[in-house]
């Protein structure tokens, strides 16, 4: 089905909507660096849910997890589900420190804990990552997908989709700040799981043979049962590229191993996640925001895994491969390789009829805008107020408006970084994985460094140190193996969750013999006075939680 005027005028006055909403919420709300960075901290409980979830549910889940649906099936959903109980740590364990110390940011705290020196190091570390690999996987992933589902998939108009994507996140984000960002995410996030739900609806109508939706998810478990497996044996499941995904997913490790690393550090400590949190009214406030995102996670493999899935059966033959004489050829690319995240646009542009395409596109876009908004408010976040204002803010004479507007100007800079660099990505098979395993190399030892940071007194500011330094060399001799060296005695081929979970342990090893070779266990006088007062929640965190974590369970 081609995109049509009916689409192209739902989608006009989407975008219209988003950019209207956030000038509008922002106005008078950019003078101070309170106001501009967290929203002059008047965040309801239901705008953090929801703003959390838009930030999060970007291009990566949506086009990127529907793809690794289609390549890995229903085991990816684990980030998901396990990411409902990280939550529910983070609000219990987490924020209560965080709110306390008043903080903007998250490099803030290991100055706070640590030092000057070791949050400016952190900080550069987050404003990369954001930059070569969030906001750059973004746009790549989004741009693809609107190239498939707008043009003809060939990459016509792929670079107009990145700068078209671009410019519609730096429309209202960088004048308006976290506010506007916030407000708007309430809007994209109704709309995101609409559209999500729509898409698999029409989905599972057409591979069912009479129409029903039940009977379609009943018939998708017939032809691939291996699919919805959620605990992944060594051979099980090959992807269409002919990988074992065990190697993604290695078995029980999804439920008790490095999976913990990866959702503890991005639900806990990573700045365009937990920047919502810290703009709310009140600490109750923002856990019962947490316990919203936390129900809405539960929810989101529906939209983003399940529709892979299904692509997958469409275009498998009877012995469950893929192939030309099948399969459409918007899933192939350079020398045969399937291109797994073409998934989510295939079912859209073949199947959702025209006005309902329209939405389902504003949806997409609401997924992929919301979090390139997040992402470029917290980059601007981290390099005004841990670099630019500690060390040039008294040299310049630089005024609260001021540190405004070097927000604005660092993240326009961050967003024409990413769009040169997004078209360098073409090369991958699926990105979701990608942002994983290589956000993996530098997770474990910043997740090593809050967690004894904030449990554990006796930590070194040394010690810290060396172990965010250390953890890189400790995760790079991890991935020899797995990359031509696995014959080689000297090197291990473990799945990448095994090399965070190794990592972030020998990382924290590292540091508490440091820390003991250097004061002899002595307790630090920045060190976390902890209470029980401090973990007490409230009566709707604590059934809520109860909750989730039973649904989980189930």
């Amino acid at each position: 089905m081609e995109f049509e005027l009916l689409d192209v005028i739902v989608f006009v006055a989407y975008a219209l909507l988003i950019i209207g909403v956030g000038l509008w919420v922002s106005r008078g709300k950019g003078d101070t660096s309170e106001d501009y960075f967290l929203a002059s901290k008047s965040l309801p409980w239901w705008a953090i849910g929801a703003s959390l979830i838009a930030a999060n549910i970007s291009a990566e889940q949506f086009i990127g997890m529907s793809g690794s649906g289609f390549a890995l099936g229903l085991a990816i959903a684990s980030y998901e589900w396990m990411a409902a109980i990280t939550l529910i740590v983070v609000g219990k364990f987490f924020l209560p420190i965080f709110i306390e110390k008043k903080l903007y940011t998250i490099p803030e705290f290991i100055e706070v804990r640590y030092s000057k020196n070791l949050k400016t190091i952190l900080a550069i570390f987050w404003i990369c990552l954001f930059i070569f690999v969030n906001l750059t996987s973004v746009l790549y992933l989004g741009a693809t997908a609107l190239d498939t589902i707008i043009g003809s998939g060939d990459g016509a108009i792929f670079m107009e989709c990145i700068i078209g994507l671009a410019l519609f996140a730096a429309a209202y984000s960088l004048y308006g700040g976290l506010s506007a960002v916030a407000w708007t995410d309430v809007v994209q996030v109704v709309l995101l799981v609409i559209g999500g739900l729509i898409t698999t609806y029409i989905a599972l109508e057409h591979v069912s043979s009479d129409g029903n939706i039940f009977t379609g998810m009943a018939e998708v478990y017939e032809q691939v049962p291996e699919k919805f497996s959620m605990i992944l044996d060594k051979g099980e499941i090959i992807t269409p590229n002919g990988k074992d995904a065990w190697w993604d997913l290695p078995g029980i490790a999804v439920l008790v191993g490095g999976l913990w690393v990866a959702n503890l550090y991005y639900w806990g400590f990573n700045q365009y996640i937990i920047q919502r949190t810290l703009a709310a009214k009140s600490l109750k406030e923002s856990q019962r925001g947490i316990v919203l995102a936390g129900f809405l996670k539960i929810l989101i493999p529906l939209i983003t895994v399940i529709p892979g899935i299904i692509a997958f059966v469409m275009n498998s033959d009877a012995s469950g491969m893929i192939n030309e004489g099948v399969t459409s050829a918007s899933f192939f690319g350079e020398n045969g390789r399937i291109i797994n995240d073409n998934a989510a646009p295939w079912l859209i542009k073949e199947f959702v009829p025209a006005g309902l395409k329209g939405l389902v596109l504003a949806a997409l876009a609401a997924a992929i805008v919301s979090s390139l908004a997040s992402m470029l408010n917290s980059t601007a976040t981290i390099f005004t107020m841990d670099i630019y204002k500690p060390f040039f803010q008294e040299k310049a004479g630089t005024s609260e408006k001021g540190l405004v507007n070097v927000g604005r100007v660092t993240a326009s800079i961050a967003l024409v970084i990413a769009i040169i660099l997004a078209p360098q990505l073409k090369s991958l098979g699926q990105v979701f994985q990608y942002i994983q395993e290589y956000t993996g190399v530098v997770s474990p030892g910043i997740l090593a460094v809050f967690m004894l940071g904030l449990f554990w007194r006796k930590t070194t500011n040394n010690a810290a140190i060396w172990g965010v330094l250390v953890s890189i060399p400790i995760a790079l001799y991890f991935k020899v193996g797995p990359n031509g060296w696995s014959d080689s005695p000297f090197f291990i081929t473990w799945p990448f969750m095994h090399q965070m979970m190794a990592t972030w342990i020998l990382t924290m090893l590292i540091m508490i013999i440091i820390s003991y070779l250097e004061t002899g266990g002595k307790i630090q006088e920045k060190s976390i006075t902890l209470s029980r007062n401090l973990f007490k929640t409230g009566p709707i965190f604590n059934i809520g939680s109860f909750v989730i974590i039973l649904i989980v369970a189930m």
